[in-house]
């Protein structure tokens, strides 16, 4: 099979540049730093020791934040790389402003390239975010005798579907991992009968939260929600938004002053979530904040990434997409920490255990109809703050998984 992977991954190198303009045409590539993926490195690796920590996108990124506070604290490590395989993710690394960390998209998993790349970092350590698994990569640092920790490792049910069909080859490749920090007991049942030898589970990371974070508001932004009964509806999905719309309507004729934030997925369907908003007959603004906002506003459109913080701080309640198609669901847990109640549909699999805990201390409901949307939103409006006893619960709970988890990790430091 790790042939049959090689040729096609081959084929895949092969074809790459056409790949690589088609994504430059829909602005998916950095012009200047794609050749990155290539092993045509744009930063300079320095002297000391290099812990390298890969994640595909903005979700794995953001779950190792406090990982990376750590790490930047300690005077036996000189550089942190970061590697991710989207634009968005190196925008808001590039954000963080982080003193050790460098950014790099990773290569293209080739046997050469993943050497060039081995060849030219030198990590003394290999943390993989979330799924990420590149069989030539893992063989090589195998090789090489880098330690390998899968960090907030999570297979989803359709995934460890797959790879079991591929038993003798998901052992050959998961068995080169050192340690499986699983994000839930679901994966770390998956990752052991997948060939991992050494899985530990103490919760999701992405409970913990940064020590250094901080939330730029545009004060006129910040004026105009405040005077608004709002709240936010994030990361959602093709049908989702008009389900939001229509359930504006309804509230709109109890609370005159209602204002819908809205931030999808994926903001290269602005146009048309904008277009299907003012069929709604729906007076939609987009995110742009140096813009005043009309006093008519119905819905806000975020259509930038790396906004969700804001916009949390500022609602109480808010509705995570991806969770009334089947899609699984959305991570809650960034709004959950900035003390948001959380609605959601019945398609959560995803992240059923985080829903799971969330529901129990009464953070989270859970719907499948506009009319019950309607009716929890409305109760939530009238209702008490509650936003420092979610935020409590959260945090324990957040310190207590990074403290073990950092516990593990170094073990291989040493």
């Amino acid at each position: 099979m790790l042939i049959i992977y090689r040729i096609l991954i081959n084929i895949i190198y092969l074809l790459s540049p056409i790949i690589v303009i088609i994504r430059l045409i829909k602005k998916k590539e950095d012009p200047k730093r794609f050749k990155e993926k290539f092993c045509f490195f744009t930063k300079k690796k320095i002297k000391g020791k290099l812990i390298w920590i890969h994640g595909a996108s903005v979700g794995e990124f953001q779950s190792i934040v406090p990982l990376i506070e750590k790490y930047e604290k300690r005077k036996d490590i000189s550089q942190i790389l970061i590697t991710s395989n989207t634009l968005s993710s190196s925008k808001v690394v590039f954000k963080q402003k982080f003193q050790k960390v460098i950014h790099q998209f990773f290569p293209i998993d080739t046997n050469l390239n993943t050497l060039n790349f081995l060849n030219y970092w030198k990590p003394c350590l290999s943390l993989f975010v979330d799924s990420e698994i590149w069989p030539n990569m893992l063989l090589n640092l195998k090789e090489r005798k880098v330690p390998i920790i899968l960090v907030n490792g999570r297979i989803t049910t359709k995934s460890f579907k797959k790879w079991i069909k591929l038993k003798n080859f998901s052992n050959f490749i998961f068995s080169k991992f050192d340690l499986c920090l699983s994000s839930s007991l679901k994966s770390k049942i998956y990752l052991k009968k997948l060939g991992a030898k050494n899985v530990k589970y103490f919760g999701n990371l992405k409970f913990s939260q940064s020590e250094l974070e901080k939330i730029e508001i545009r004060p006129n932004l910040k004026k105009f929600i405040k005077n608004k009964k709002v709240w936010c509806a994030s990361s959602t999905h093709d049908s989702e938004e008009n389900f939001v719309g229509l359930v504006h309507q309804k509230l709109k004729y109890k609370y005159k002053n209602l204002l819908t934030v809205i931030i999808p997925r994926h903001i290269n369907r602005i146009n048309p979530i904008k277009t299907q908003l003012n069929q709604l007959g729906l007076k939609t603004h987009l995110h742009e904040p140096t813009k005043k906002v009309p006093i008519n506003t119905d819905i806000y459109l975020v259509n930038s990434y790396g906004q969700t913080k804001p916009f949390f701080f500022l609602c109480k309640n808010v509705f995570l997409g991806g969770s009334l198609i089947e899609h699984g669901g959305q991570n809650p847990l960034e709004a959950a920490r900035y003390g948001c109640n959380i609605l959601h549909g019945p398609n959560v699999s995803n992240f059923e255990e985080i829903y799971s805990f969330l529901n129990s201390q009464n953070i989270s409901y859970g719907l499948s109809k506009r009319n019950e949307m309607y009716q929890i939103l409305d109760k939530l409006f009238s209702s008490t703050n509650n936003q420092v006893n979610i935020k409590k619960k959260l945090s324990l709970k957040g310190k207590k998984i990074l403290k073990l988890s950092l516990k593990e990790i170094d073990n291989y430091l040493k």
